[in-house]
C-alpha cells in the first residue's frame, strides 16, 4: 500500500474531510498508476476520489473505538523516534 496513506481512525480531534480526501486521492493514484489524470480521464478520476472519500467517512464513522484516542502530536513523536532508530541515532529519553 502507499506509504503516504495514514491511519485516520480514532484521532482526537477526528480526522478532517481534507485528510480523508487526501488519503482517497493517494489511494486512487496508487490503484490507477496515474499521478495526474489526462483531460479525458479527469472526470472519472475526480469521481473515484469523491466516492472513496465518502466511503471512508462512512467507514470511520461506523468503526468502534477500542483504544484510547490518539493525538497527532503523539503520532508525530512516534514517527520521529522510529526514524531515529532506523538511522541508528540515539533517542532522547522523554
Amino acid at each position: 500500500m502507499c506509504r503516504n496513506i495514514r491511519v485516520l481512525h480514532n484521532f482526537e480531534p477526528p480526522s478532517t474531510p481534507a485528510e480523508i480526501r487526501a488519503a482517497a486521492l493517494q489511494f486512487v493514484r496508487k490503484v490507477s498508476g496515474v499521478n495526474k489524470p489526462s483531460i479525458a480521464t479527469e472526470a472519472a478520476f475526480r469521481d473515484a476520489v469523491e466516492q472513496i472519500a465518502v466511503a471512508t467517512e462512512h467507514l470511520l464513522a461506523s468503526l468502534p473505538r477500542r483504544q484510547p484516542r490518539r493525538t497527532r502530536e503523539a503520532e508525530l513523536e512516534r514517527a520521529r523516534r522510529r526514524g531515529l532508530l532506523l538511522r541508528g541515532r540515539p533517542i532522547d529519553p522523554k
